[in-house]
C-alpha cells in the first residue's frame, strides 16, 4: 500500500513541479554560458596582452662573440623600431666590404663604437617602412641606398637617420644600389673631400679593381683627372672600362717606373705599397691611405702632405654620387650575389682583399613597380 502511494505522489510531484525543474535548468544554463563567456573574454585579453609586449621578428645574420667568419649566425631577432629621428628600412639587398672583418674581429670595437650582439652590414638598399616623429625628407615608400654607421644591414630590416641614406640612383636595381654606399663614399670623401682632385691633375689609385679603388677611378675621370691604376693581370680589362688613362699590372711592373709628379695616391694596400708611393708624389702633393697612417719624416722630407681616410656616412655626399651614376659616369662593380644565409661565404672572400668590385647579399626580391 504505501508503496503505490509513493508511486502516485512522485507522478503528481512531477506533473505539477516540472516547470521549476526546466526553469531551473534553464536558468543554470545561462549562468554557466555567462561563466563561459566571461573566462573567454580574459582568455582573449590576456592574449592580446601577452601579444602586445611580443616585438615583430625578423631574419638576420648575427655575431654574439668577436672572432672570424664562422661566428656569424643566421637566426630570428626582434626587429628593431624607429626612434623619432630614424625610419625603418626594409632591406632589399646589402654590400660586403673588405673592412667587414676587421669589425667583426673586434680588435677596432673601441674605435668603430661595435657592440655585441653584432649585426654586420654598413651598405644598404631598400625601401622606407616606417618614419619616426621628427623625420621630414623621407617618407614611407621611399627607395633608399646608404650606409648606417654602426651596420645592421645584414637583416630584413634596419633604423637608419636621414643623413645616413638617399634616393636610390633610379638607375640602378636594388642590388646594384647595395654595391655603391660605403666605398663609393671613401672614394669621394678622400679625392673630393681631401684631395680637393681637379682637372688636369694626375692621381695614383692602388687597387683600382677593388671595392673603393673601382669608384674612385670613375669619379676621378669625372672631375677631369688622369688616372693611372693598379690591379692585377686578370683586372687589367676592368681598369681599361672604368676609365684609367694608364693600367699598371702590379704583379709584373714596378708602379714608381711609370708614375711620376702624380698631384695624389689613393692608398688601400699600406705597407711596402705606402712607402714605395711617397716617391712619386710632387712636391705639395698628397698621399692618401686607407690601411695606414703615413710617415711623417717621409712626408718632411719630400715636402708632401697625407691623410689618413677615414668614411662617414653623408646623405648629401651619396646624393652627389647617384647623381653621375643616374648620368652613366659611375657604375658599381657587382662580383658576386649571395643570399644573406651565405653570408660566412661572402665574410671569407672580403677577408681576402682580392675581391673584383663587390659581394653583394640579396635579402628580399626587388620591389614590382
Amino acid at each position: 500500500m504505501w508503496d503505490g502511494q509513493f508511486r502516485q505522489f512522485v507522478a503528481v510531484a512531477s506533473s505539477r513541479f516540472g516547470w521549476l525543474r526546466m526553469h531551473l535548468r534553464d536558468k543554470l544554463v545561462i549562468q554557466m554560458s555567462h561563466r563561459t563567456f566571461a573566462l573567454l573574454s580574459l582568455t582573449v585579453l590576456f592574449a592580446h596582452l601577452a601579444g602586445a609586449d611580443e616585438k615583430p621578428m625578423m631574419k638576420a645574420v648575427v655575431a654574439h662573440e668577436y672572432g672570424a667568419p664562422e661566428v656569424l649566425k643566421f637566426e630570428e631577432v626582434p626587429r628593431p623600431e624607429p626612434k623619432e629621428n630614424e625610419v625603418l628600412v626594409r632591406v632589399i639587398a646589402s654590400g660586403v666590404n673588405p673592412a667587414d672583418p676587421l669589425t667583426l674581429s673586434g680588435k677596432y670595437a673601441r674605435e668603430f663604437g661595435t657592440h655585441l650582439p653584432l649585426i654586420p652590414g654598413y651598405d644598404i638598399a631598400g625601401v622606407v617602412e616606417k618614419t619616426g616623429a621628427k623625420v621630414t625628407r623621407l617618407q614611407v615608400g621611399d627607395a633608399v641606398y646608404g650606409y648606417p654607421t654602426f651596420g645592421g644591414g645584414w637583416a630584413e630590416y634596419v633604423t637608419v637617420t636621414e643623413g645616413e641614406v638617399a634616393a636610390k640612383p633610379h638607375s640602378l636595381n636594388f642590388v646594384d644600389a647595395a654595391a655603391v654606399p660605403m666605398g663609393a663614399l671613401t672614394a669621394w670623401q678622400a679625392l673630393v673631400d681631401t684631395a680637393q682632385l681637379r682637372a688636369g691633375q694626375t692621381i695614383l689609385i692602388h687597387g683600382g679593381s677593388g671595392g673603393v679603388g673601382s669608384f674612385a677611378v670613375q669619379i676621378a675621370k669625372a672631375r677631369g683627372a688622369r688616372v693611372i691604376a693598379t690591379a692585377s693581370t686578370a683586372n687589367q680589362d676592368l681598369l681599361r672600362q672604368l676609365g684609367a688613362d694608364m693600367p699598371i699590372d702590379y704583379t709584373t711592373t714596378h708602379f714608381e717606373d711609370i708614375a711620376k709628379d702624380v698631384d695624389a695616391v689613393l692608398d688601400p694596400v699600406g705597407k711596402e705599397t705606402l712607402a714605395r708611393s711617397y716617391g712619386v708624389v710632387k712636391k705639395g702633393g698628397i698621399v692618401m691611405s686607407l690601411v695606414a697612417r703615413p710617415d711623417s719624416a717621409e712626408l718632411g722630407k719630400l715636402g708632401i702632405r697625407a691623410a689618413a681616410i677615414s668614411v662617414h656616412p653623408d646623405a648629401e655626399d651619396l646624393a652627389e654620387i647617384a647623381h653621375l651614376i643616374d648620368a652613366g659616369k659611375v657604375k658599381p662593380v657587382v662580383s658576386q650575389i649571395l643570399p644573406l644565409s651565405d653570408a660566412i661565404a661572402a665574410q671569407q672572400q672580403a677577408a681576402t682583399h682580392h675581391t673584383r668590385g663587390k659581394v653583394v647579399l640579396r635579402i628580399a626580391d626587388e620591389p614590382k613597380g
